[in-house]
């Protein structure tokens, strides 16, 4: 890869899913502000959620419309069903549109009929719909969750997920986010994994989303970097994971946390175009924006020293 690794910022969308408070709309906007500011070249903004079931993301196409905007900078839009790309496609046409949408889909059979009340064919057949109404106006990407592990149905097969990301791609996905949604992967695993995709989907970037349930999402982050991974998604504090009313798992299930993301691929010398101090100052407006400390270790600590050359 020419170029800084890609670091997706997740608080606002995947971060503020687990939250049990409602944050408000202008917090929301100078979040997303500042960390366009800081140099994050992908921001998950928000979801078109239906606004009753979701209440958190009500605000979809106001935090939309309100965010200045860089160019070179993608804001993405969870879409969980056709319905949800019709109002992305609305907010589009007003001038306020989402440069990425995102699109879901399980590895496993039990997760999806759980998580996302369909079959998989069900919701591959849903996700094609959505392809279909997006019309190329968006960079699509594909989501797929447990692909490391599934609280219902245990190992999940590599191949099959290596089979969605081609399908995703055959789809017009530019970009496929690959979730260790209840953190039971391991770097073994992973760095495999992402040299399948090297070999076998070389037209798809695969996206490295970790979420640190037993400890090992940084390590997972480093395994995928071995492994040929450019990017990565992340959350300032740690939060996020799966959304509150989902039961399934225990402990904490929030995402690699962004300062201790950065700051390590920074140490060993890989850049990532993020102003260090911009985030670290993100840091401290989420925690003040959620009322408490998150669970970033550099946060605490401090930044990492780089690495002597």
């Amino acid at each position: 890869m020419t170029g800084p690794l890609v670091i997706c910022e997740c608080f606002a969308r995947d971060g503020l899913q687990h939250e049990t408070v409602q944050v408000a709309t202008g917090d929301k906007v100078a979040l997303i502000d500042a960390m366009t500011e800081a140099g994050f070249p992908r921001i998950e903004a928000t979801s078109y959620s239906h606004p009753k079931r979701v209440p958190g993301f009500s605000d979809a196409s106001e935090v939309l419309a309100g965010i200045k905007r860089r160019d070179g900078v993608h804001y993405k839009a969870t879409c969980p069903n056709p319905k949800a790309v019709e109002r992305a496609l609305a907010d589009l046409e007003q001038g306020h549109g989402a440069t990425e949408l995102s699109f879901l889909a399980s590895a496993t059979e039990s997760h999806s009929q759980r998580n996302l009340r369909a079959t998989r064919e069900e919701q591959w057949a849903r996700v094609e719909e959505m392809a279909r109404l997006a019309g190329g106006k968006f960079r699509l990407v594909g989501v797929i969750s447990v692909a490391l592990g599934c609280p219902f149905e245990g190992p999940v097969d590599p191949g099959r997920v290596v089979e969605d990301v081609a399908r995703f791609a055959a789809l017009g996905a530019e970009i496929v986010t690959v979730g260790d949604t209840v953190g039971t992967g391991t770097p073994t695993a992973v760095r495999a994994l992402w040299e399948r995709f090297a070999r076998e989907v070389p037209e798809a970037t695969c996206v490295a989303h970790f979420h640190d349930t037993r400890g090992t999402g940084i390590a997972n982050c480093l395994a995928a970097l071995e492994g040929g991974a450019t990017h990565f998604d992340s959350a300032f504090g740690g939060v996020g994971g799966h959304p509150s009313e989902i039961q399934y798992g225990t402990g904490r299930t929030g995402n690699v946390a962004t300062e201790d993301l950065v700051s390590l691929f920074e140490a060993e010398g890989h850049e990532t175009g993020i102003d260090m101090d911009r985030m670290m100052r993100i840091s401290e407006e989420c925690e003040r924006v959620l009322g408490r400390p998150l669970d970033s270790k550099v946060a605490r600590a401090g930044l990492l020293p780089r690495r002597a050359a």
